[in-house]
C-alpha cells in the first residue's frame, strides 16, 4: 500500500510508503523543503500547511511543544509529521524569495 503526497505550489507528488515523514517524501519528489536542525523539531524552518491533515498522523510531542496555535492553523513539521494517507500539502515561499517578489513590486508601481 502507498500514500501519495502532493505539494503544492511546485505540482508534483510522490507515492510513499505510510510511516514516511512529509520530509523524507519531499526529498524523494524533489521538492526542497528547508531545514536546518537534520529533522530533530529544533528549527521550525520544515513548517508546512496541510490540505485537512487526514492523511497525516497525530503530531506527536515535538511537534504540539513546537508549533503550539500554529497546528490548529493546519501547519505541520514535514520532518516529525508520518504520512498514513493521501494528503496535499503547500510549502511557504522562501523568504529570500518573497523579499525579492516584494521589492521587484514596489519598484514596478513606482514606474
Amino acid at each position: 500500500m502507498t500514500a501519495r503526497v502532493t505539494f503544492i505550489p511546485d505540482g508534483k507528488s510522490i507515492d510513499v510508503r505510510p510511516g514516511s515523514t512529509l520530509l523524507d517524501a519531499s526529498r524523494r519528489a524533489r521538492v526542497r523543503i528547508r531545514t536546518r536542525c537534520g529533522g530533530k523539531a529544533a528549527c521550525l524552518m520544515c513548517k508546512v500547511l496541510a490540505d485537512d491533515g487526514s492523511g497525516l498522523a497525530a503530531p506527536n510531542q515535538n511537534e504540539r511543544l513546537k508549533l503550539g496555535s500554529l497546528l490548529e492553523q493546519g501547519y505541520r513539521l514535514a520532518c516529525q509529521t508520518k504520512v498514513t494517507g493521501d494528503v496535499t500539502v503547500s510549502l511557504p515561499e522562501d523568504p529570500l524569495k518573497a523579499a525579492i517578489r516584494k521589492q521587484m513590486e514596489r519598484q514596478q508601481e513606482e514606474d
